[in-house]
């Protein structure tokens, strides 16, 4: 007799999908994996080609819990990735909870990113779906250790970066953001819900020019959703207010555009630079 071999089907993964590229990169990376595709978009963030490329598509509004569970129970979803950005201060003025959105948010005591998404995932995996590092299918896109750029750090300015990465990390352990600014040693800015580009902006309007931008994650950094982000953008932020160097956990980091990104560095004459953290805590920066 003949035998047939059975055609496994590859699994759907879902995507919660924000703004920004990574979406898209992330389905054409699923799709090499062989797998199909089942995306939940936000209205007012994600690229509507995003919905395009999926193998289906659902939109909800900030805070529509209950659909996106409907929506991957429907589409038969067993684990799903956040990827891409929401804009966080959308919390205050254009969001829709649902029944379920509500009563996970008075759960939630402190209302900052971790404990707010931490709480999502929760409720996804409690109805069946696994979340999954956002990099499972991207590796290639975490950022490189050392000098990216032509020119490289000077000695004040590795002072700047070594005084950063303390006062980073520590607001990082409280959840407020990511990347601090500094100029000589004194910190010019602090990220917190404004975003990277807004606090590069501000600190860099406040330091007047060779602001130094240090971007690391935060202490117990959850791979699954808002790990640090930077590219061409992060560059035209820093290259507007005469800015010199930006400095991001390797490793840690997401990188997009590198080649672009880089060629903006060094036309703007900025260092970029990814570093590692020693478990002494002492950084390794070329």
């Amino acid at each position: 007799m003949f035998g047939f071999k059975r055609q496994i089907i590859p699994e759907k993964i879902g995507i919660i999908a924000g703004g920004g590229q990574f979406p898209l990169l992330f389905i054409e990376a699923a799709r090499r994996a062989g797998r199909s595709v089942a995306v939940v978009a936000h209205r007012s963030e994600t690229d509507p080609e995003v919905a395009k490329a999926a193998d289906s598509c659902c939109w909800v509004k900030l805070g529509q819990l209950g659909k996106i569970l409907s929506f991957f129970k429907k589409e038969g979803v067993g684990e799903t990735v956040f990827v891409g950005t929401i804009t966080k201060t959308r919390i205050f003025h254009d969001i829709m909870p649902d029944v379920r959105a509500l009563t996970l948010w008075n759960k939630i005591d402190i209302k900052q990113d971790d404990a707010i998404l931490r709480a999502v995932a929760g409720a996804l995996e409690k109805d069946g779906v696994k979340v999954l590092e956002s990099t499972i299918y991207l590796q290639e896109l975490l950022f490189p250790r050392g000098t990216l750029t032509a020119k490289s750090l000077s000695k004040d300015q590795r002072k700047d970066v070594e005084f950063g990465w303390k006062n980073a990390r520590a607001i990082g352990a409280m959840d407020i953001g990511q990347t601090v600014v500094v100029r000589d040693c004194s910190v010019v800015a602090v990220e917190a819900i404004e975003g990277t580009d807004a606090a590069i902006k501000r600190g860099g309007e406040l330091a007047r020019e060779k602001a130094v931008v240090v971007k690391v994650r935060k202490p117990g950094q959850d791979f699954r959703f808002d790990l640090p982000a930077t590219g061409i953008q992060t560059i035209q932020s820093l290259a507007s207010v005469k800015g010199a160097v930006l400095a991001v956990e390797a490793g840690q980091s997401l990188l997009f555009d590198r080649e672009a990104m880089v060629a903006a560095a060094d036309a703007a004459g900025i260092v970029v630079v990814g570093v590692v953290e020693n478990s002494d805590g002492s950084l390794l920066i070329d």
